[in-house]
């Protein structure tokens, strides 16, 4: 009798099987990322030598050409498109960021539209708006006129007190009030202009509405005209003159 050693008989071929199984498996999962699933169809195309492939699944030698799927009877059954790059899938995407935006302005500019007809269904209306916008204006434009005659007379009795001291240095208190006053005056001379641009800001505003509103009027489509001009562009006389075309 032989004695044991403890230890379990080794097997050689029995090992090298085991260990190419394992690595099979191991390599499936790459396999299967590798191999496109093929979708029951016939995926054809012509090559960049010319030659027609044909595959049950897309095939990579055309992944930048449109590729007909077939069916068995030889129909077609649709279109696999091109694979895109990183920079072709980035000019899709910014036109159709450019079509989104398109799409959306026009949405806004219908709604503008329909909303002016709505606000004024006729010249009378709209014309009584603007009045009513001008008059607001200019109450605040007579305002700022009345305080600056008011501005004016206070500076009157300062300057003849003034006069007692030419050549020599102005008390204080004088001098303070004319500085004051010179400080107010030019606030409200910087009033008076800023007044007078919203006039004309509204002006030009209202006259751009009534360009549009006369072609809404007549019967073009809401949101056909594109964005209505902001006010600051162009001028009253320029806008009144479109609107008679």
């Amino acid at each position: 009798m032989h004695a044991s050693s403890g230890k379990p008989p080794r097997h050689p071929a029995r090992h090298a099987t085991a260990l190419v199984l394992a690595a099979a498996l191991a390599a499936l999962p790459a396999l299967a990322q590798q191999r496109a699933p093929s979708t029951g169809g016939i995926y054809t195309c012509i090559d960049d030598l010319g030659r027609r492939l044909t595959s049950d699944r897309p095939i990579a030698a055309c992944s930048a050409k449109e590729q007909q799927i077939l069916n068995k009877d030889g129909s077609v059954r649709g279109i696999h498109p091109p694979t895109l790059t990183a920079e072709e899938r980035a000019a899709v995407e910014a036109r159709e960021r450019r079509a989104s935006a398109e799409r959306m302005a026009r949405i806004e500019d219908t709604r503008r539209d329909k909303n002016l007809l709505a606000r004024f269904p006729s010249e009378a209306a709209h014309r009584k708006a603007r009045e009513a916008a001008l008059d607001t204006l200019r109450l605040a434009i007579k305002a700022t006129e009345d305080r600056l005659k008011e501005l004016q007379a206070e500076r009157r009795p300062l300057e003849n007190e003034a006069e007692f001291y030419q050549g020599k240095r102005l008390p204080p208190k004088l001098k303070g009030q004319l500085e004051a006053n010179d400080t107010a005056v030019e606030a409200q001379k910087e009033a008076t202009a800023n007044q007078q641009a919203e006039l004309e800001r509204v002006n030009r505003l209202y006259d751009n509405e009534l360009a549009r509103l006369r072609r809404l009027w007549a019967g073009a489509a809401p949101g056909s005209m594109g964005p209505l001009p902001a006010p600051g562009n162009g001028n009253s006389a320029a806008a009144a003159a479109a609107a008679t075309k």
